[in-house]
């Protein structure tokens, strides 16, 4: 699309986000979900599908695209996000880059269109960010494949229409080799789902254990090369960290938002707090750190979608936003004061939303190890 055309797409979804979605916060929260009505606002405006392939009825955006929507949408509660985010993201993207032409045919432009919602099965009990604890099986039996195990913190879980399942179907392989992926659609006989996990934030976005007991399912359902399944894992994993960076920077614009107008207006000894100094300053330095996420975020997209880095980049990006928006909405507490710590105000629920941002799809840790390692590499130093 022409720069015209997505100017016209931010603006619409910055518009919905602001004036739909940012007034229900406090719904959503209390009822831990979104309305039906919102869901089916996102998917006439293709919300669903916006970075899917527009010949599957996606929008198709680049990364340099996909980041500013991001920024949007971090703006409002990341539940609403999260409802549409497996299928432009990490369960769409597998069956997008390396799904068979039916497979693609026959789910993509179903999760463009919101009718059908994917789901990521990557996450088990002893095997998070790192794979080599990866338990769930996958055993060919003549033309079907035969699926055992279980997974955890499956984001979408509870209202999935297919999953894309990584078992290891190869027993003497260690690490990420010997994994495949696989389409593996929810009412096949033997998947099942936990109930809703209890988190300590994100009400609205739904996780929940998942299992398979026998689950048979077609030789072609195989996503790809047999064993290669986690290296699809990883360039995945690469773009959402990179989403994610720019979730992180909607939500750090929401928080300074949130605390400049109450600093502008809450009053001590009848004036503006915002006139303390100390105040300034806490809002100073979220300004300023906001700034540098969001022009690291553009120059890491930029340079994913030339193909000149797309591990190091993002995995700095994600551990930079997510811990600089750790920062920003501590400091929207402080800013706020007794009120920060109140249920009803903003802040202290993206407070609590803000936590897992450096948790999932990779910890801080594990991007540091990233960065590290990578850099190394780069400078020739041997592997092991």
């Amino acid at each position: 699309m022409d720069a015209e055309d997505f100017r016209q797409i931010r603006d619409a979804v910055r518009q919905l986000v602001r004036d739909s979605v940012v007034p229900r916060e406090e719904q959503i929260e209390d009822e831990d979900r979104i309305p039906d009505d919102l869901r089916a606002q996102a998917a006439d405006m293709g919300l669903f599908g916006y970075a899917l392939p527009e010949e599957h009825g996606g929008l198709g955006v680049t990364m340099t695209e996909d980041v500013q929507l991001a920024f949007e949408f971090g703006y409002t509660t990341p539940a609403f996000r999260s409802l549409f985010g497996t299928n432009n993201g990490i369960a769409g993207q597998v069956i997008a880059k390396f799904g068979t032409d039916e497979q693609k045919k026959k789910y993509l432009p179903r999760l463009a269109d919101g009718s059908m919602i994917g789901s990521f099965a990557l996450t088990e009990a002893e095997a998070g960010s790192d794979p080599a604890g990866l338990r769930t099986t996958a055993r060919r039996d003549g033309e079907e494949w035969v699926i055992n195990g279980s997974k955890r913190y499956i984001t979408n879980a509870p209202i999935a229409d297919l999953f894309v399942v990584f078992a290891r179907s190869n027993p003497d392989e260690r690490g990420g080799r010997g994994i495949s992926s696989f389409v593996v659609e929810t009412t096949t006989p033997g998947v099942s789902v936990g109930p809703k996990d209890k988190k300590m934030g994100q009400s609205g976005a739904w996780t929940a254990e998942v299992f398979f007991d026998d689950v048979r399912v077609p030789a072609d359902a195989l996503i790809g090369e047999e064993g290669r399944g986690y290296a699809k894992a990883l360039t995945v994993l690469s773009r959402g960290r990179l989403h994610i960076a720019a979730l992180c920077v909607g939500m750090a614009q929401r928080v300074l938002d949130e605390s400049v107008a109450y600093a502008a207006t809450a009053k001590q000894g009848g004036a503006p707090i915002g006139r303390f100094q100390l105040v300034q300053g806490l809002i100073a330095d979220m300004h300023a750190e906001l700034l540098a996420g969001r022009s690291l975020v553009r120059e890491v997209a930029a340079r994913y979608d030339s193909g000149e880095d797309m591990s190091i980049g993002p995995s700095s990006a994600k551990l930079f936003c997510t811990e600089m928006v750790g920062r920003a909405t501590d400091a929207a507490v402080q800013v706020h004061g007794g009120m920060g710590y109140l249920r009803t105000t903003p802040v202290e629920r993206f407070y609590r939303d803000a936590r897992l941002f450096r948790l999932y799809e990779g910890t801080s840790e594990v991007q540091r190890v990233i960065i590290g390692s990578g850099l190394l590499r780069e400078a020739g130093m041997a592997r092991g």
